[in-house]
């Protein structure tokens, strides 16, 4: 009954929307009507626009004839070009133009050109805030609840941005925008980010009709899983000192001239969003050298914690009265408490973070050049907003030279780190930074990246200027918004309707709140017209009402992936309470003089998410990386493949080799004078598996995460002819089943493998331990050649392409099965587990 109520509620609200929507723009046309070069806008509510009627005169001969040209669709006269900026895992306090020491010019040149947000805030994580912000919607409300990769079977949470979700690529495209998309690309659902499709979801099928960058959370930057529109493409192989921040603002330059060669009246959206900085932090040898050399990092977290600190104030983007919170004593070490070789370690993580954002900024700057080079700088509004959620502590209290360890479960001590110290941030690391710099990065607020109900995981900075149109150029706005908040500021200022249908399909209402009054100097201290903002992420709960903030106190450390799971989110948080008009920081909880206004809070955010498809509230993190969902490869144990050469299958539509028994078999012809290269493989140097032959000698290779190589390998070459090629491996554990009773008890086991030519053992290996969760999400699965990174640098570089003949591959799978007495076990430890909650 009451979620039949709910979804009658959602489309009343719907068909109000579509029963009061604001009456048609004036249409705004230029030149004859039907000549060749007329321009016109449109009603703009119901995309896309239909055809326009041909008013000419057709007769029998062409010669009596008179043609009609329908015209062109432009934007409203005076509409701006637009440039949407969008870094990656940016805390509040690392830029210098939000007190941080690392040298950000081209943010501090847009702020010093226009204004400067001290009160924006994001969802707390990558993928969520990014759907916000291309829809103006909430991200439950289209999906995004979490990350594409931990999505689940509920609305809110599916990855799924619904058809009723036009994005604001696809609005501007229909009025006449030219739009584009570079770089990170995390609003695909994991299960549609193959080469099979649909790209209905992919950046050309929601409106941006060029995309270059990766499909993910993350990727390398010196090798990484790249595509041009839906065609991967791989520039790095052959060129080593090839990086994909510098390789992005390239493309996005050429772009831009070839846009501006072909008609510079074009207007244009361009969505920039580089990996920068989110792991693994790859900037050049150059950049680490210039950030190291002025040894920004050397005094130790809490030293620079008070530094940036002091500088905010001096710049005024906090209030002089607001108070630094307090060091988390009881989760991290003060600087004075670590040893020198945890200090040699931490300011390196630092130093090469440094580089990456300090790196990242000026290929950003170096767009921004172009736009100002081709004269269009005046009428282009360039929102740059530092950071999609607060600053990452996904590398663990000691940092990682590889996030898939801790992302598998693994803190790797800083003696093994320290192996790494010449290498960080080269290619043969995949590197994130200690968890005391991002708490630092997150200055002056509580909490990082993950946490919703501190402002130390949402609040990012943002610059904004529009050169011909914000004359207060270097003010401060200080009024509360979000990031749905971008959308409907882009319509405002480009004098675009919301539609309010799409391809025949009611649009749901923007969510967000224009924010476009505070460009007017006189409107600098207005009273925020975002009133009320639910703040949802892993179960963890907030909400922000008219100057006050209703906190839950999180139970899970964000970098503790594989902690217990709290079974019933909805009320196992203890809640604070934060008067953030006199307490910028959240410093002082008033919870306790406060408790009616508690209550009232608490009841109002329960029905935001009611409203917004927040519920059922889930705080589960590592399981929901491998709970079911739909994909190619779903319900299928035997995987047939032709023996052509195909690359960069994403996981998500290949054979799951985790937690399983199975059997890969190879039928191959090796030609006169040998063979060798790939035969199948998934992963690379961080982790992963290889089928392949080297000097016609058969081996197969797991990489456990670049901790350890298990290898089987033959003892003979193989002669000339055909030859069948069998890996057959035996797990041992219960496998991914007892994660359906909150118990990883079956994951990440030994098991034992075998070698087998032309049937015969020729290898035997017994693994103590299996990779648990994921391996590399930037790594593909690739039949007769190998993309990305080799599974073992010592036997070959890619793409280590087959030289023989492949003639058939089959991978067979045979999962684990609970016996009744597994059942019961799993289940007597649930409930025991549920009853100690």
């Amino acid at each position: 009954m009451r979620a039949n109520s709910l979804i009658t509620s959602a489309s009343i609200v719907t068909l109000a929307a579509l029963l009061t929507t604001a009456p048609a723009l004036p249409q705004q046309i230029t030149g004859t009507p039907g000549s060749p070069d007329t321009t016109t806008t449109i009603d703009g509510r119901y995309l896309p626009p239909p055809s326009q009627p041909f008013q000419g005169d057709i007769n029998l001969n062409a010669a009596q004839s008179k043609p009609y040209w329908p015209a062109r669709v432009v934007p409203p006269k005076g509409a701006p070009n637009i440039v949407l900026i969008l870094t990656d895992d940016v805390g509040f306090g690392a830029p210098s133009t939000f007190g941080g020491v690392i040298p950000t010019p081209t943010l501090d040149r847009i702020a010093a050109n226009g204004l400067r947000y001290t009160n924006f805030h994001t969802t707390a994580l990558c993928s969520p805030t990014r759907a916000a912000l291309i829809t103006g919607r909430n991200h439950h409300s289209e999906g995004f609840g979490v990350v594409s990769e931990q999505s689940t079977g509920f609305p809110g949470y599916n990855s799924i941005i619904p058809k009723d979700t036009a994005t604001i690529g696809r609005i501007l495209l229909e009025n006449g925008y030219r739009t584009s998309w570079f770089g990170k690309e995390h609003n695909t659902p994991t299960y549609q980010a193959s080469q099979a499709g649909p790209f209905d979801q992919w950046p050309i099928g929601m409106g941006f009709e060029y995309f270059y960058g990766f499909v993910g959370g993350d990727t390398s930057q010196w090798t990484p899983n790249l595509f041009r529109n839906t065609t991967a493409i791989y520039p790095y192989v052959g060129n080593p000192s090839w990086n994909l921040t510098t390789a992005m603002a390239d493309d996005a330059i050429r772009w831009l001239n070839q846009l501006n060669d072909i008609d510079p009246s074009l207007p244009f959206l361009l969505y920039y969003c580089p990996g920068g900085t989110h792991a693994p932090h790859h900037p050049t040898p150059e950049w680490i050298k210039k950030i190291s050399d002025m040894h920004l990092f050397d005094n130790g977290w809490n030293a620079l914690r008070d530094q940036i600190f002091a500088n905010q104030k001096k710049l005024g983007v906090i209030p002089a009265d607001a108070k630094l919170t307090p060091w988390p004593d009881n989760l991290l070490k003060t600087w004075d408490k670590l040893t020198e070789e945890e200090k040699k370690l931490y300011i390196r993580q630092a130093d090469v973070y440094g580089a990456y954002l300090a790196y990242t900024d000026h290929e950003i700057g170096r767009v921004i050049q172009e736009i100002e080079d081709e004269g269009k700088l005046d009428n282009t509004l360039i929102i740059y907003i530092s950071g999609d959620n607060g600053a990452s502590a996904e590398g663990t209290p000691n940092g990682t030279p590889s996030e898939m360890l801790p992302f598998n479960g693994i803190d790797l001590p800083v003696a093994e780190q320290m192996k790494f110290y010449d290498a960080w941030g080269t290619n043969e690391t995949y590197p994130h930074y200690a968890v005391g710099w991002a708490w630092t990065s997150d200055t002056p607020y509580k909490w990082t990246k993950q946490i919703p109900s501190f402002f130390g995981g949402t609040r990012n900075g943002m610059a904004i200027s529009w050169p011909g149109h914000i004359t207060d150029k270097g003010g401060i706005r200080n009024q509360f918004h979000h990031v749905i908040d971008i959308v409907p500021t882009l319509l405002e200022v480009t004098g675009i309707p919301a539609p309010v249908m799409v391809d025949g399909i009611a649009q749901k209402p923007i969510e967000g709140v224009t924010l476009a009054y505070t460009f007017d100097k006189a409107n600098a201290d207005a009273p925020s017209r975002h009133k009320t903002q639910y703040f949802e992420m892993f179960g963890v709960q907030g909400l922000y009402n008219d100057g006050w903030m209703l906190s839950a106190v999180p139970a899970r450390a964000p970098w503790d992936v594989l902690g217990k799971v709290i079974l019933d989110p909805a009320s196992a948080y203890k809640f604070e309470l934060y008067d953030v008009r006199h307490d910028w920081t959240q410093y002082t909880d008033v919870a306790a003089a406060n408790s009616n206004k508690v209550q009232e809070m608490h009841d109002v955010m329960f029905g935001e998410f009611a409203k917004y498809q927040v519920l059922p509230l889930d705080a589960s993190v590592a399981t929901r990386l491998v709970a079911p969902r739909p994909n190619l490869s779903a319900g299928r144990k035997v995987f047939t493949y032709s023996g052509a050469t195909i690359t960069g299958i994403p996981d998500s539509a290949a054979p799951r080799l985790l937690n399983t028994s199975y059997t890969i078999t190879a039928d191959i012809d090796v030609p006169q004078g040998g063979a060798e290269g790939m035969i199948v493989t998934e992963g690379g140097r961080f982790g992963g598996f290889g089928m392949y032959l080297l000097k016609s000698k058969p081996i197969f290779t797991w990489n456990l995460l670049d901790l350890k190589r298990d290898r089987w390998e033959a003892p003979q070459a193989l002669p000339p002819g055909k030859h069948t090629i069998v890996f057959d491996f035996k797990y041992d554990g219960l496998g991914f089943a007892t994660l359906a009773f909150n118990n990883m008890s079956g994951i990440g086991r030994s098991g034992s493998g075998a070698l087998k030519v032309d049937g015969q053992v020729v290898a035997t290996h017994t693994m103590e331990r299996t990779i648990p969760l994921i391996l590399p999400i930037d790594e593909t699965f690739d039949i007769g050649a190998d993309t990305g990174t080799p599974v073992d640098d010592h036997d070959y570089q890619v793409p280590f392409a087959f030289t023989g003949k492949i003639n058939k591959l089959t991978i067979a799978l045979d999962p684990p099965k609970l016996t009744p007495d597994d059942e019961k076990k799993l289940s007597d430890a649930y409930r025991a587990a549920q009853d100690a909650h």
